[in-house]
């Protein structure tokens, strides 16, 4: 889940380089790479039944399909709505709603360590993209809480049905609905050359494969874990940007980051600790 943060993360620095993409543009190409990726990723792995994976993904597999495609499209959209920071702000509710559903759903109940880890790390992501928030964008605001939602419905369906049901398919067909809703709005093409080939960057390392690699992690992970862990993205964008395009995040993204990753951390250790006091 880490290594998916990692790649995640890489979106602002690879989008800031674009030329002449815009944002409906930027989901459409990015959402078409990650279904191309995903369904090599099936080709290769399943070789011939790569298509008869997707027609058997059954209820569940159709659910997660389209709750991938919101929150491949919600996101984007809400950034022409809002401001950054306010859609950050509602993105980081996720551990939250995940931690509450996967205990009602799947009566898996977070210890007091994990609602204190997310409580301080939602708190620290708040304080890194303090100084962006604005008033207004309240239906941008709406919509992004599409991508909180729709990630802890999607995790708990992983866990509940992803050792019965290969839910890999549903990322592709999920990405395949993101560019069809998008479509109309990225008419007419800008992107340059370079835009195709960073934005199929993005779509082969920043979407397709990390959210193929999550399909696996929500098999073994409590949903409140897998979305508490996702709060790396937010922390790690701003160092990618400072390290690649010398952009100097400000001193409460520095701090708020590092009580962000502090908690995560610390959680995550206690965790490991008591598995292995379990195990001996």
């Amino acid at each position: 889940m880490v290594l998916v943060c990692f790649m995640w993360s890489i979106s602002g620095i690879v989008t800031r380089s674009l030329e002449r993409a815009e944002r409906f543009e930027i989901t459409f190409w990015r959402s078409v790479f990650a279904a191309i990726t995903v369904l090599v990723i099936l080709l290769v792995q399943q070789r011939g039944r790569a298509l008869a994976s997707i027609r058997a993904l059954g209820w569940p597999g159709l659910a997660s399909s389209f709750l991938w495609s919101i929150m491949f499209t919600c996101f984007m959209l809400a950034l022409t709505l809002t401001s950054t920071a306010n859609a950050f702000v509602v993105n980081a509710l996720y551990p939250v709603f995940a931690a509450l559903l996967g205990w009602f759903v799947l009566k898996i109940r977070p210890p007091g360590r994990t609602w204190l880890a997310m409580l301080v790390a939602v708190a620290g992501v708040v304080v890194m993209v303090w100084g962006g928030l604005g008033s207004g964008g309240t239906l941008g605001m709406l919509i992004a809480l599409g991508v909180p939602i729709g990630g802890a419905f999607n995790v708990v369906l992983m866990r509940k049905y992803g050792k019965s049901v290969d839910l890999i398919p549903a990322v592709c067909v999920g990405a395949a609905l993101s560019a069809l809703y998008t479509l109309p709005w990225a008419l007419p093409f800008k992107a340059s050359t370079y835009d195709i080939a960073a934005l199929a960057t993005l779509g082969v390392f920043q979407l397709g494969i990390p959210c193929a690699l999550m399909v696996i992690v929500g098999r073994h992970l409590p949903p409140a874990e897998v979305a508490l862990i996702s709060l790396l993205e937010a922390v790690l964008a701003p160092l990618w940007t400072w390290i690649g395009v010398n952009e100097v995040p400000h001193h409460t993204t520095l701090v708020g980051g590092a009580v962000a990753l502090t908690a995560i951390f610390i959680n995550e250790l206690v965790s490991y600790l008591q598995s292995r006091r379990r195990i001996t």
